[in-house]
């Protein structure tokens, strides 16, 4: 379980540092590292921190604005090192 919140806060990272809130998405495919994308997607686009976007061509996910204190708290708390580097 623990490992699986890191990666969930990891792929929030990824999103939050490129800046990717609201309608500024990026594709799904540049996450494919993670090995447990699927369900971390569902997960977070089922308690509303993430949107998903699907296009034609591929799919895309961003940050929800509406719950950027609560992200951003869980980041820092999956991952102290990056505290202070986004927000």
């Amino acid at each position: 379980m623990f490992k699986e919140e890191l990666e969930k806060a990891q792929v929030m990272f990824k999103l939050a540092r490129k800046n990717n809130w609201g309608h500024k998405y990026d594709r799904l495919e540049h996450f494919k590292r993670f090995q447990h994308l699927k369900e971390i997607v569902k997960s977070l686009s089922n308690i509303g921190w993430l949107i998903i976007y699907n296009k034609s061509n591929f799919t895309g996910i961003s940050l929800n604005t509406q719950y950027k204190k609560e992200i951003l708290e869980f980041i820092e708390k999956q991952m102290p090192h990056v505290k202070g580097m986004i927000g």
